[in-house]
């Protein structure tokens, strides 16, 4: 953005708060200046914090501020000030199509700015990614993603860091997508590529890694478990769901608890195939795992979610209407969820994260029709990952707990 035009960015957040009842973004809710945030379960105001665990906020999209900045203009005071909390929150910080030397100076940069705060680092690289979608790319060989694992944790050092290793890396493997030989060669590589990556990143001193499990509507603990094995989930600190989908926070930490009850189970020697499905009552559930698993609870795999997209839960598309609904892209009449923390209150939940960048666009949703509009918007929708005004704003006004008091 253009520096004549932050003096007037700071007049429109200046009027949108003056609009408000109650400042636009608060600690409690994991808002901050732009370098550094508060963890969401923040103690009262006056508290000492100074060894408080801290969450790193990076730079937003420059759009987010051109959206508020004529949201301001156009008299929509609570629209611009709530945009501009939205990317005031703590949020990840993606890399994945950096040389290697690029992204061993933009790490090493990131965690000089977090000044101490856990940086979340989500790695977006691994060759064959999202089936050569929509967000398709990556390396381009295993010895090429390898190099760049190495520059990434040469990056990252001794700092504090949760990496999101490879999102659609385990819960949509080669062989899913029609991309294998009958050898099983490149999935037989993603394996050995995440194992590389656990091992060169988990042993930094400040890092813990989470592997891939998609989200509780699409794998079952019985499908994933046998992946995260493969995957070298035995070195890593736990896994992730719910990753740019819109999963509740309820289902998402049921699937985590089941999933990481199916790892401890097969870790024994169990057939992850007899593991309960997050569709079992949940009473059947913990009775089967309270007759199975030996392991305690409090040496099973632990798991962080996705909260950034899932404040009214997942869209249901209109019955019958597409042959291919795709309701994870772009739906609409999302909201925020809940606000990032490193606080859950379950021993197993480390942290609840916004990975995906709210207001960034998942792609070009057809739902099975010619297009080129996406018919449940009416419009073209921005390509993957540019940023999507239309569904900013309704993320922004459809936050559940609401993203600015008094909404």
């Amino acid at each position: 953005m253009r520096r004549r035009a932050i003096p007037l960015l700071v007049a429109a957040v200046a009027l949108a708060a003056a609009a408000l009842t109650a400042p636009a973004a608060t600690a409690d809710e994991g808002a901050a200046p732009a370098a550094t945030a508060t963890d969401a379960a923040a103690p009262a105001a006056g508290a000492d914090d100074r060894h408080r665990p801290r969450l790193y906020t990076p730079a937003a999209n420059p759009e987010a501020y051109s959206q508020a900045l004529d949201l301001a203009r156009a008299g929509l005071y609570r629209d611009a000030a709530g945009i501009l909390a939205m990317v005031r929150t703590p949020q990840a910080v993606w890399f994945g199509d950096q040389s290697p030397a690029e992204v061993e100076r933009e790490a090493r940069q990131v965690v000089r700015d977090a000044a101490g705060a856990t940086v979340v680092f989500s790695l977006y690289n691994v060759p064959g990614r999202d089936c050569s979608g929509y967000s398709g790319g990556g390396a381009n060989t295993t010895a090429e993603y390898q190099a760049w694992i190495d520059a990434v944790a040469r990056g990252i050092g001794r700092s504090e860091a949760i990496v999101i290793l490879e999102t659609d890396s385990l819960a949509l493997i080669p062989s899913d997508c029609g991309q294998d030989d009958a050898q099983g060669t490149k999935t037989a590589a993603r394996y050995a590529e995440v194992n590389y990556a656990i091992d060169r990143l988990e042993p930094l001193k400040g890092t813990k890694v989470y592997l891939d499990t998609g989200h509780a509507a699409w794998h079952g603990p019985a499908s994933i478990t046998p992946r995260l094995v493969k995957g070298g989930i035995a070195k890593a600190t736990g896994f992730f769901t719910n990753v740019s989908n819109y999963q509740t926070d309820s289902a998402n930490s049921w699937f985590g608890k089941l999933v990481s009850a199916c790892v401890a189970y097969v870790g024994e020697g169990g057939d992850a195939a007899q593991c309960p499905h997050q569709s079992w009552p949940r009473e059947q559930a913990d009775a089967w795992i309270a007759a199975n698993v030996r392991t305690p609870s409090y040496q099973w795999k632990h798991f962080v979610t996705d909260s950034s997209r899932n404040g009214q839960g997942p869209w249901v598309p209109p019955p019958g209407k597409y042959t291919d609904p795709q309701d994870w892209c772009n739906p609409p009449n999302r909201g925020l969820g809940a606000r990032p923390t490193l606080n859950t209150g379950d021993p197993l939940h480390d942290a609840r994260l916004w990975i995906k960048i709210s207001g960034e666009s998942d792609g070009l949703c057809l739902r099975g029709t010619p297009g080129p509009e996406d018919p449940e918007r009416g419009m073209v929708d921005p390509k993957a990952g540019d940023w999507f005004r239309e569904q900013a704003l309704e993320l922004v006004r459809l936050a559940n707990p609401p993203i600015l008091p008094g909404s």
